[in-house]
């Protein structure tokens, strides 16, 4: 267990040491790259109130697995693991302009996107593993607050931090199992707390921003059933890495 609490913490600090290069590196570069002169695209496109654009994106979604403080001898799982897998995102971009840094963004949009569970279990046999696919499709309805740089000429670094709130389509939450196997359900509506960064781009035409966020689940997901796969869970969280291109 001490192991492997450290190397999630080593994992955390990696991740953080990332963000910092990207947020205190990044525009030091560019600062530099534009001690040239060059020429300032869309040069009144910071004056206006509010403007809107479209996001395409690349997801991964992933679970925070809490296990049973209680080792029953009756149960046959011993151990479980979430597996992450890609999905993608759509959504459409509304952007309030509050001040010379900040702006409210409010980005509805769909997730579309897989987790999996997997289960050792032992029996007569030894130690099998279960695999558990649990699809979603997600109509996401983010509000965040971003905190942006003072422009160099063409481009400038941002942050930003909200809430946003999900409901899963896919959600399997009142259904039945047709094929008498036992289903890992979750509940239809999530709350998630967001924080990431990103680099803006001011090309000719039209706003190119890249963005890495993350999404942290607050709201205990799973249905509990009387199954073996979900009374070794005491909490199942949503996890979700986002990385996101926008043309605004």
């Amino acid at each position: 267990m001490l192991l492997r609490f450290c190397a999630q913490i080593v994992k955390f600090l990696k991740k953080i040491l990332y963000i910092l290069l990207i947020v205190f590196v990044c525009p030091t570069f560019f600062a530099q790259a534009q001690k040239k002169p060059r020429i300032e695209n869309l040069p009144k496109y910071d004056i206006r109130p509010y403007h809107f654009g479209f996001l395409l994106g690349v997801n991964k979604m992933d679970f925070v697995i809490k296990n049973s403080a209680q080792i029953d001898t009756a149960n046959p799982i011993m151990t479980i693991k979430s597996d992450p897998q890609f999905g993608f995102n759509i959504g459409i971009v509304s952007d309030l302009k509050l001040g010379s840094h900040f702006d409210l963004r409010f980005i509805p949009g769909l997730s579309f996107g897989e987790r999996r569970l997997e289960y050792n279990l032992r029996n007569d046999s030894g130690i099998v593993t279960a695999l558990k696919k649990i699809e979603s499709t997600f109509i996401d309805f983010p509000l965040v607050l971003k905190y942006k740089s003072a422009r160099l000429t063409n481009t400038r670094a941002y942050v930003i931090s909200g809430i946003k709130y999900s409901i899963d389509l896919a959600s399997q939450a009142g259904k039945k199992d047709q094929n008498n196997n036992d289903l890992v359900k979750l509940k239809r509506n999530d709350w998630s707390t967001e924080f990431g960064v990103g680099f803006d781009f001011y090309l000719e035409y039209f706003k190119f921003s890249v963005e890495i966020k993350m999404a942290y689940g607050i709201r205990d997901l799973l249905v509990r059933d009387d199954t073996p796969y979900t009374s070794s869970i005491n909490r199942l969280n949503s996890k979700i890495t986002l990385i996101s291109f926008l043309f605004e």
